[in-house]
């Protein structure tokens, strides 16, 4: 007799990326690119240390205006936070969905089919916002360095 083949192990679930942590990681990444310590940032934004340490590790959910404090003592505005936060959720999405698709055997997404060459990858998507970002400051210089500045329409953007 022979024993039943095994019923196959159902693929486990990825999860997506949690706002909280990619918001934590982008504002941790742009404090130590300024070289700056928690404190200082933490006094500048009005926030205690150990509230925006959770936020930097993702242990806590933040309000707008704790975001856009942050952000302000790191001297972004609050799009030019979620703008980074969005490119770094794309480039992860992206890879999550490359690892699947190879790893699992799945077929292309339904908007690359028929297609001789797949749709720009989310990786270049993420490169658009990055690049949009950075093309109003210098090279090599955190965008926390970056001035606000009134366009002709009296409207704000980022001058290097």
């Amino acid at each position: 007799m022979t024993a039943a083949p095994a019923p196959p192990v159902p693929a486990r679930p990825v999860r997506e990326p949690l706002w909280r942590h990619v918001i934590g990681e982008v504002l941790r990444r742009e404090r130590l690119a300024q070289e700056r310590t928690l404190k200082d940032v933490a006094d500048d934004a009005r926030i205690s240390m150990p509230y925006l340490s959770e936020l930097e590790r993702g242990r806590k959910e933040a309000s707008s205006e704790v975001l856009a404090a942050a952000a302000r003592a790191l001297g972004l505005g609050l799009a030019d936070l979620l703008a980074l936060a969005q490119a770094e959720l794309i480039r992860r999405t992206e890879a999550r969905t490359v690892r699947i698709r190879s790893g699992f055997g799945l077929s292309p997404a339904p908007a690359d089919l028929g297609r001789g060459r797949a749709t720009a990858s989310a990786d270049d998507a993420a490169e658009a916002v990055l690049r949009s970002v950075s093309e109003v400051r210098p090279r090599n210089q955190s965008l926390g360095s970056a001035t606000r500045a009134a366009t002709p329409r009296g409207t704000m953007c980022l001058a290097a």
